[in-house]
């Protein structure tokens, strides 16, 4: 059932492998890339609990040796003092430019393992074994790497394109339900910005691949990822098109740092909530049905995961302060903050072409209602 996606980078191409059992043939799989039968990996503690020994097991059928460190779980990893953690352990672990830093867990350790191995000896090689949803169909592919800082979310990194992807889909079954539709944020969010087929496909068999559905979740990894390659490909460093896959995202890192992080708001449940708000604020620009925001909200409310700001428990800033945080997020140019709006379901497009008092109005229209 493994199926692969080629990202046509020149150079720097790789494949993304995606099929359950991946973590078992993982040293048959990474073998060929290896100047010597040694890798280091990057993982958090949950995930070493449940798949360490799987990975240890299966590069050594392939005689392949395995050296680890386990960080905290959580988005408060992504910082300055982990970071450095996983660069000197890297360094005392005798690791050469030759060699390969495994990242096993989900965007957190793939963005800081793969932003470590890009300055380590200035560049060493990297595999992806993406252990959420959210990672397999998103941050594990595309080379985009870094950590958090004070000022926000990302803004210190490099893109560093991995060796090789391993989507393992089995391992999707270890996930907790909120962390599934956390990732399933994410996949949903591809047919919102470019495949209307996919969202209606989606909408049929989304609580099949809720339930477990193997196939069904090999299919819309695969397209996911698929899809992300495309752009990737014809933008690498998002000066245009790549920016289409920041759809909600505006949204969601102003809710992600005001609530500090924290698991009040998983990222994928703000991207959701950003797709949902990103919908009605193109209706309201007059620029798509108003039934799009509607069909959109229903499919998640369907799912079972987070739609409204009402959904996220505790306190909110008042929509200047949400302003605000938007004001410091990656994608402001020249001052302009661009926002990805859509003319309809499988349309979405970047502009920077918004009055600031719509978006004013539609964040404290969203804050009355919770």
């Amino acid at each position: 059932m493994t199926e692969c996606v080629h990202v046509a980078l020149g150079d720097r191409a790789y494949d993304v492998q995606i099929g359950p059992g991946l973590i078992d043939e993982a040293g048959a799989r990474i073998a060929p890339l290896l100047a010597r039968p040694r890798v280091a990996v990057l993982t958090d503690e949950t995930v070493a609990a449940l798949h360490l020994e799987a990975l240890r097991a299966g590069l050594a059928a392939a005689g392949v040796e395995m050296v680890a460190l386990a960080l905290s779980p959580g988005e408060a990893t992504k910082g300055w003092p982990q970071f450095t953690r996983a660069v000197e352990w890297l360094l005392e672990q005798k690791v050469e430019r030759r060699d390969i830093v495994v990242a096993l867990g989900g965007g957190v350790i793939g963005d800081l393992a793969g932003f470590a191995a890009s300055v380590l000896r200035r560049g060493v090689r990297f595999v992806q074994i993406p252990t959420s949803l959210l990672a397999q169909v998103d941050s594990s592919v595309g080379g985009k790497t870094g950590i958090n800082t004070a000022q926000g979310k990302n803004l210190v990194g490099a893109f560093h394109q991995p060796s090789l992807v391993l989507a393992d889909t089995a391992v999707l079954n270890t996930l907790t339900p909120r962390d599934f539709l956390a990732g399933y944020g994410e996949v949903i969010k591809y047919g919102m910005l470019g495949d209307a087929e996919f969202f209606a496909w989606l909408e049929a068999e989304g609580p099949a691949l809720a339930a477990g559905d193997m196939s069904a979740r090999v299919r819309a990894v695969t397209r996911s990822v698929q899809m992300k390659a495309d752009i990737v490909v014809r933008d690498e460093t998002e000066q245009g098109d790549r920016a289409l896959l920041n759809l909600g995202h505006t949204f969601c890192h102003a809710l992600e740092a005001a609530t500090g992080y924290s698991d009040r708001l998983l990222h994928g449940e703000g991207v959701a909530i950003g797709c949902a708000l990103a919908f009605e604020l193109s209706a309201r620009l007059g620029l798509c049905s108003q039934e799009d925001p509607s069909r959109v909200r229903a499919h998640l409310r369907a799912m079972g995961t987070k739609v409204d700001l009402a959904d996220i428990p505790g306190d909110l800033p008042d929509a200047a302060g949400l302003c605000d945080l938007m004001a410091q997020d990656k994608k402001v140019v020249d001052g302009q903050l661009r926002f990805i709006l859509a003319r309809g379901i499988g349309e979405a497009f970047v502009t920077s072409d918004v009055p600031g008092e719509a978006v004013r109005e539609l964040l404290q229209d969203a804050l009355a209602a919770r």
